[in-house]
C-alpha cells in the first residue's frame, strides 16, 4: 500500500525532511541563533578595525606618493621614485613570509579565499600588507581585509570562550571577513555575495552562511560609514563618477562585449598563470627573490614614466585612485599611454601576484577599464559600455566568481542600463577561463585551492 502523499501528512519516519523544514529547523536552533547574534556583535569591532586599517594604508600611500614628492618640489614622483619604495616592500614582505606565522597571508596569485585566517597569523598579515600596499604593490587590500576580519572574529570568539565547533568557526570567519571587506567595496551586498561564492556552499547551508555574512557586513557598513563621517577621515573606498549619460545598447555593443570578454579572459588567465610561476620562483629563496620581484615591478613603473612622461603611480599601487580619474576623464589618456599602462602595469601586476601581499581585484578592475577605454572608439561601442564590459570580464576572469563580479561592477558603475553587458561579459569571461588550462598549482603557498579550482 502506498505511503501518504507529502501533501496529505507529515513525512514518514526516516524520510528526508523538506528543504523548507530543514531551513526552519536550522534557523530556530539555539546554537545557530547564538552564532547569528555573535556575528552581529562582531561586525562592530571588526568594521572599526577595518576602518583604521584602511585609513592607515590610505594616508601612508598619500604621504609616499603625493606629499613627499610635493615637498621635494615635484608635480609628480620622479621616474626612479618607485625603486626605493618597492625595495622596502620586498625586504619587509620577504622577512615576514620567511619568519612569521602565516607567511604574511596567502599569495595573491592563488585568488581570494577565507582559508588560513587565524589570530596567530594576523600580525604577519597586517605587517606584510602595510609594507606592500602603500609602498606601491600592484595589489588591492581585499585579501588582507578578509584575513583581518576572519582572524579578529575568531580572536573575539576565543576571548568570549564561545563554542569552537567547525561549523561555528566557519560562520564566524565568514561573517568577520564580510564585515571587513564591505568597507573597501563600499557596499555590504558586495561583501556578502563575495563571501557566499567563496564559501562555495549550497542549499540550506547557503542561507546559513549568507545570513551571518549579510547581517555582520550590514552592521559593519553602518558603523563604518557613520564613523567615517564623524571623524572626517578617508579610507579610499572605490566609487566612480562617469562623465557621460548612460547609452542605449544595441547589437554592436553585444558583439564587441563577446569579443572583449573572451580576449580579456585569455589575457587575464595568462597574467595569473605567470603570477603562479613567479610564486614558484619566489618560494625557493623567499627573502632574496621577493626583493628581486619587487624591484622588477618598480622597474616597470620607472620605464612607464620614462616612456610616457606620466606619473609612475599609474603603474604602481592598486589602481584604485587611478581608476577613478580614468573613469572621470577617459579622453585625458592617449592611445600610447593606454597601451603603455596596460603593458607595464600588467607586468608589474604579475610580479606582485607571486611575491608581495594583497588582493588581485583592484588591479584587474583597472586593467579591464583601461582596455575598455582603449577599445571604446570601435564602431558602435562607446566609453561606458566598453568600460563596463572590460571591468566585468577582467573581474570575472580573475575572481572566477561570476555573481560577485556582476554585483561589484554594476554597483561601481551605478547604471542599470549597462547591466546586460556586465552580466554577459562576466559570464563569458568566467566560462572562457574555466575552459582554459588550469594555472600552475604545485606548492605556491596558498592555504587552500582558489575559488573555482579543485584541490
Amino acid at each position: 500500500m502506498a505511503g501518504p502523499s507529502p501533501r496529505s501528512g507529515p513525512p514518514v519516519s526516516g524520510a528526508q525532511p523538506e528543504e523548507a523544514d530543514r531551513l526552519r529547523d536550522l534557523l530556530l536552533a539555539p546554537g545557530y541563533l547564538k552564532v547569528l547574534f555573535l556575528c552581529a556583535l562582531i561586525g562592530i569591532p571588526v568594521s572599526l578595525a577595518a576602518f583604521w586599517f584602511l585609513v592607515g594604508l590610505h594616508e601612508l600611500e598619500h604621504v609616499l606618493w603625493a606629499d613627499l614628492p610635493h615637498d621635494l618640489g615635484w608635480d609628480a614622483p620622479a621616474w626612479w621614485w618607485p625603486l626605493p619604495l618597492f625595495l622596502v616592500a620586498g625586504l619587509v614582505v620577504g622577512l615576514v613570509a620567511a619568519r612569521l606565522p602565516g607567511a604574511g597571508g596567502h599569495i595573491p596569485a592563488s585568488g581570494l579565499h577565507t582559508g588560513g585566517a587565524s589570530p596567530t597569523a594576523l600580525p604577519g598579515v597586517l605587517l606584510a600588507a602595510a609594507a606592500s600596499l602603500p609602498f606601491g604593490a600592484v595589489l588591492g587590500p581585499e585579501a588582507p581585509l578578509i584575513a583581518l576580519g576572519g582572524g579578529l572574529a575568531l580572536l573575539f570568539r576565543n576571548l568570549a570562550h564561545a563554542p569552537t565547533a567547525a561549523q561555528s568557526t566557519a560562520l564566524l570567519g565568514a561573517a568577520g571577513a564580510a564585515a571587513a571587506i564591505s568597507a573597501i567595496f563600499g557596499n555590504p551586498v558586495v561583501a556578502a555575495v563575495l563571501l557566499i561564492e567563496i564559501a562555495g556552499v549550497g542549499g540550506p547551508r547557503l542561507f546559513a552562511v549568507m545570513l551571518p555574512a549579510l547581517l555582520s557586513s550590514g552592521v559593519g557598513a553602518l558603523v563604518f560609514t557613520g564613523f567615517g563621517r564623524w571623524t572626517g577621515l578617508e579610507t579610499g573606498s572605490l566609487s566612480l563618477e562617469l562623465p557621460a549619460p548612460s547609452p542605449r545598447l544595441d547589437a554592436a555593443d553585444v558583439l564587441w562585449t563577446l569579443i572583449m570578454a573572451v580576449t580579456i579572459a585569455v589575457a587575464t588567465h595568462l597574467l595569473l598563470s605567470a603570477g603562479r610561476l613567479v610564486a614558484l620562483y619566489t618560494m625557493k629563496a623567499v627573502p632574496v627573490r621577493t626583493v628581486l620581484c619587487a624591484l622588477g615591478a618598480a622597474a616597470c613603473a620607472a620605464l612607464y614614466t620614462l616612456s610616457t612622461d606620466r606619473s609612475p603611480a599609474d603603474v604602481a599601487t592598486s589602481g584604485q585612485s587611478t581608476l577613478s580619474t580614468l573613469a572621470a576623464d577617459p579622453h585625458a589618456w592617449s592611445v600610447g599611454a593606454l597601451l603603455a599602462v596596460l603593458a607595464f602595469k600588467g607586468a608589474a601586476y604579475t610580479l606582485c601576484l607571486g611575491s608581495l601581499r594583497g588582493g588581485p581585484v583592484f588591479p584587474a578592475l583597472f586593467l579591464g577599464a583601461a582596455t575598455g577605454v582603449l577599445l571604446a572608439p570601435l564602431p558602435g561601442l562607446g566609453v561606458l559600455p566598453a568600460m563596463a564590459a572590460g571591468m566585468a570580464a577582467a573581474t570575472g576572469a580573475t575572481l572566477r566568481l561570476p555573481v560577485s563580479s556582476v554585483v561589484l561592477v554594476a554597483l561601481l558603475l551605478g547604471s542599470l542600463d549597462v547591466m546586460p553587458l556586465v552580466i554577459l561579459a562576466a559570464v563569458v569571461a568566467f566560462i572562457t577561463t574555466e575552459l582554459l588550462p588550469p594555472h600552475p598549482r604545485r606548492s605556491t603557498g596558498e592555504h587552500s585551492s582558489p575559488p573555482g579550482e579543485a584541490a
